[in-house]
C-alpha cells in the first residue's frame, strides 16, 4: 500500500502518484486537472468536506494493488507524450466534430424549450476550434522539442537552446489554454445541470449529453497527464 497523502499534498500530486484516486475527487466534485495545484486540506475546507472522510476514501483506493500500466509518473517523457497523442489526441480528432454537430442539431430542435443547449453548442464549437490549434502545437512543436532535449540529456549532450526556449514558451501557452478549455467544459456541465436529461427530449439529445460527459471525462485525464505529470517533468529539463 502506498503512503497516504497529507492535507498539505496537492490534489495533482495525489492523482499523479496513483490515478485511481481520481475517482474519489470526481465523486466529490474536486477538480484534479486544472485545479490540481490546490492542497487537499485547503480544498476540503473550501468545499466543506471532511478531510478525515476523504482521506479514508483515498486509503480504501490505495489499499488495492496498483497496476504498473497505470503508473504514468514512471513513464519516460517520450513514451508519455506518445501515449497522450495516441490516446487522447486521437479521441479528440475522432469525436470533436461529431459532438459539435450533435450539439448544433439539438440547439436547433430543442433550443426553444431548452435555451441552455444553444449556449452549450456555441461553447463546444469554440472548444473544438481551439483544440485544433492546441493539438497541432503539441504534436508539431512542443512534443518534438521535448524528445530532442530528453535525448540530449540521456546522451550527455547540451540541449539546443532553441528547443529549451520553445519548451518554455509552449508551457505557458498550453497551460493557459488548459485553463480556458477547463473553464468552458465546467460551464457546459453547469448549463446542462450535470448532464441531466430532460423528460421531453429526443434520442439525439440524450446521446449528445452522454458524449459531452464522455468528452469531459477524457479531458480530465488528458489535462491531468499534462498539467500534473508531463509539464512538471518538462520544467525540470
Amino acid at each position: 500500500m502506498q503512503e497516504l497523502p497529507s492535507g498539505n499534498t496537492t490534489i495533482g500530486e495525489i492523482v499523479a502518484a496513483d490515478y485511481r484516486t481520481a475517482t474519489v475527487f470526481e465523486h466529490h466534485g474536486i477538480d484534479f486537472c486544472c485545479g490540481g495545484k490546490v492542497a487537499l486540506g485547503r480544498i476540503c475546507a473550501e468545499k466543506g468536506l471532511d478531510l478525515a472522510t476523504i482521506s479514508s476514501e483515498l486509503e480504501a483506493v490505495l489499499s488495492e494493488p496498483a497496476e504498473r500500466s497505470q503508473n504514468y509518473s514512471s513513464w519516460a517523457l517520450p513514451f508519455l507524450a506518445d501515449y497522450i497523442v495516441n490516446t487522447h489526441h486521437v479521441y479528440l480528432k475522432e469525436n470533436d466534430e461529431q459532438i459539435a454537430a450533435y450539439a448544433r442539431k439539438i440547439a436547433g430542435v430543442h433550443g426553444t424549450h431548452h435555451p441552455e443547449v444553444i449556449r452549450i453548442a456555441a461553447i463546444f464549437d469554440k472548444i473544438a476550434t481551439d483544440m485544433t490549434g492546441h493539438l497541432k502545437e503539441e504534436e508539431e512543436v512542443f512534443f518534438p522539442a521535448i524528445k530532442r532535449v530528453d535525448a540530449a540529456r540521456i546522451s550527455g549532450n547540451t540541449p539546443d537552446e532553441k528547443d529549451l526556449e520553445t519548451i518554455r514558451a509552449s508551457l505557458l501557452k498550453l497551460l493557459r489554454e488548459h485553463e480556458e478549455i477547463g473553464d468552458a467544459i465546467h460551464e457546459i456541465r453547469h448549463l446542462s445541470n450535470e448532464y441531466a436529461i430532460p423528460a421531453d427530449v429526443c434520442n439525439t439529445f440524450m446521446l449528445t449529453y452522454r458524449k459531452l460527459k464522455e468528452f469531459e471525462d477524457d479531458l480530465h485525464k488528458h489535462v491531468h497527464l499534462e498539467n500534473n505529470i508531463l509539464f512538471p517533468k518538462v520544467a525540470e529539463l
